[in-house]
């Protein structure tokens, strides 16, 4: 290729010459280049935050915390990382995952193949010299013929659609984007617009420390118990010593983690049974009670059985019968919306302090200067926390240009809604690769499993071509319509399409609605992928080097 790992790059007139540029340092983006570097390539990344971590170097709110076991949401490429850190409790906070990011960037020299604090601002192809060239914020210019969009599903914050947000004279904190400096609620007004999971997690934190909490509550969310605990030291030691089963057994699992499940369905067992069973999945918290029957998102009837479990948990904790009347989710699936973990979320509203305001009877109309104004009238603020969520799965590669052949761009392909093949690669769009990309699962399975895996993929994808002398890859549009319509099928049979969720694209105004995620299990996505390489990649087409650049 152009450059020995390390090495500066070759250039070509202003532009500095890569293999492969990558988009992206968390998860996704630390892994391409450590595999793509280990494959003796000239690799860049670029990340807009100033250091490693994804969506965990900017989500510093109060109360962030993974909700999927640390053992689980960790690197599994390297034995080295696996049995040298050691994670403290089972569902890590965001400093700990923070300082994981860290640890594994050092441990691997990472850090120096990455510009940080840079954006990304146009990726075109180069038809005539088959490769892409890439330009960041800082006017600079790089060229490989390969480049990688870490970008991650969830990466691109989303504003609240209410009038006069720029009017607001307290402080005003967007959960995404949290500042790096302590943050003070005591005495303070404080409001939090979103009840999703980071606002959960904001309520209960900031509930006992502030003056008064304001939660302004449009849809509410389905939360269960997280039963967070510490990792006892001979715990970890079995976890070291059967890590390789473990990550076997994730990635046969549907969700590509260690989350129970079940093969049970609902009502193959009796009304006394099913309680039983529910009551148990309540009490060993975390996702359990998702796992505990086979069929909750794909019968109605079983599925509403559990909400109606679930809402009755909250008349146990909530004293108040009017608040938590007004905390139960209607409308909609349990688990149609992303499930959410708590430690005393229901139990921060038996606080004096702590105030419910129902925006489907009370509708927030604008933000002023002194705070928020619903139907009812003014509450006034000291503080107002954003926690609305992401435009989700294509926000990221629609907020820049992405060029493909002909003058395309990524926003005009994807006008009627994100459509790729596998989720991997665009028609239209050569040697761009997307990790957890839009239509693959994504959001519905272990994102550390996803990246891993879509990396391996696109360096085997990538070895293929050097070997057989090519120069540039795009799936067909037959390949990409057929992925297209079994995705659209597997939706159909799934309840998580009747939610009004960033899953289908609802939480953004004027997106195409639809759910374009993989629903078929992780195991299942990874043998299309598999079948599509080894069926001789018959499903891409292929372009040796252009004369005129061959001579």
């Amino acid at each position: 290729m152009n450059a020995e790992p390390g090495q500066n790059p070759a250039t070509t007139g202003s532009a500095r010459r890569l293999d492969v540029i990558v988009v992206g340092a968390g998860f996704g983006g630390l892994y391409a280049i450590h595999k793509y570097r280990e494959m003796g390539l000239a690799v860049q990344g670029f990340e807009a935050g100033g250091d490693v971590g994804g969506v965990w170097y900017w989500n510093r709110y109060p109360g962030a915390r993974v909700d999927l076991p640390s053992i689980c949401y960790s690197y599994a490429f390297s034995r080295e990382v696996e049995q040298e850190w050691t994670w403290s409790e089972y569902f890590a906070a965001q400093p700990e995952l923070l300082a994981y990011f860290n640890f594994v960037a050092d441990r691997l020299s990472l850090r120096k193949h990455f510009k940080f604090n840079t954006r990304v601002t146009r990726a075109a192809w180069d038809e005539e010299r088959q490769l892409w060239v890439v330009t960041t914020d800082g006017g600079e210019t790089f060229e490989a013929p390969y480049c990688v969009m870490a970008t991650g599903p969830l990466s691109v914050p989303k504003d609240p659609e209410i009038p006069g947000l720029d009017r607001f004279k307290g402080e005003l904190y967007r959960a995404a984007r949290w500042p790096h400096h302590p943050v003070s609620y005591a005495g303070k007004r404080v409001g939090v617009l979103g009840t999703g999971s980071t606002g959960i997690q904001i309520v209960q934190e900031v509930g006992p420390k502030a003056g008064e909490l304001f939660v302004l509550q449009r849809t509410p969310s389905f939360t269960m118990p997280m039963r967070n605990r510490k990792l006892e030291p001979d715990y970890v030691a079995e976890v070291k010593r059967n890590y390789a089963g473990l990550r076997q057994a994730a990635l046969n699992s549907p969700n590509g983690g260690l989350r129970p499940a079940s093969t049970r369905a609902f009502f193959s067992v009796t009304p006394e049974e099913r309680q039983k069973l529910m009551e148990d999945g309540w009490r060993n918290g975390g996702l359990a009670m998702l796992g505990t029957f086979s069929d909750l998102l794909a019968n109605a009837e079983a599925n509403e059985h559990v909400a109606e479990f679930v809402r009755g948990k909250i008349d146990e904790v909530v004293k108040d019968p009017v608040t938590a009347e007004k905390l139960k989710p209607r409308g909609y699936p349990i688990f149609a919306r992303r499930p959410c973990l708590d430690s005393s979320y229901y139990e921060t509203y038996n606080l004096p302090n702590v105030h419910l305001v129902d925006c489907q009877t009370d509708p927030i109309l604008e933000i002023t200067e002194k705070g928020v104004r619903t139907a009812s009238g003014e509450i006034e603020l000291d503080m107002l926390i954003l926690a609305t969520g992401y435009d989700g799965l294509t926000g990221a590669l629609l907020a820049f240009d992405v060029v493909g052949r002909n003058g395309q761009t990524v926003n005009q392909k994807w006008k009627d809604g994100a459509r790729s093949y596998l989720g991997l690669m665009l028609e239209g769009f050569p040697n761009l690769f997307m990790t957890t990309g839009p239509n693959g699962p994504a959001a519905l399975a272990n994102i550390v499993r996803i990246s891993e895996h879509d990396v391996d993929w696109f360096a085997a994808l990538m070895t293929h071509m050097k070997e057989h002398g090519l120069k540039a890859v795009e799936p067909t549009k037959q390949a990409e319509d057929a992925w297209m319509a079994l995705v659209a099928s597997l939706a159909d049979r799934t309840l998580l399409s009747k939610a009004k969720t960033w899953y289908v694209g609802a939480n953004v105004k004027d997106k195409p609605l639809g759910l374009t995620l993989f629903t078929g299990g992780f195991p299942k996505y990874r043998e299309h992928c598999a079948a599509a390489a080894t069926n001789g990649y018959r499903d891409f087409s292929f372009e040796k080097a252009h004369a005129a650049v061959a001579a």
